[in-house]
């Protein structure tokens, strides 16, 4: 079956920088459309970042000029890059993948901004 493992979740002080790694197996990857979302204590899930399969992207408001979503097909793997990290981004972050009416979800990494 498909699965999503996520990595590159920790600790970082405020305006340093993470990437996430979310590495799909069991399927054709690059037929994915991919995204991000997190959800921090409290808050309801929320959309981050979306790439598809084509490559176009798209960020949250919150996410803009500070979050790069890319994917790696030769790997399998999709990333978010995270820059300029404030305290508020702190959350647990989940990839997704989507095709059609298929979809899966990663376990969560969690990512806290804290000095």
């Amino acid at each position: 079956q498909v699965q999503l493992v996520e990595s590159g979740g920790g600790l970082v002080q405020p305006g340093g920088s993470l990437r996430l790694s979310c590495a799909q197996s069991g399927s054709i990857f690059r037929l994915y459309d991919m995204e991000w979302h997190r959800q921090a204590p409290g808050k309801q899930r929320e959309l981050v970042a979306h790439i598809t399969f084509l490559n176009s992207t798209n960020y949250a408001d919150s996410a803009k000029g500070r979050f790069t979503i890319s994917r790696d097909n030769a790997k399998n793997t999709g990333y978010l890059q995270m820059n300029s990290l404030e305290p508020e981004d702190t959350a647990v972050y989940y990839c997704r993948t989507s095709w059609g009416n298929l979809n899966y979800w990663g376990q969560g990494t969690q990512v806290t901004v804290s000095s």
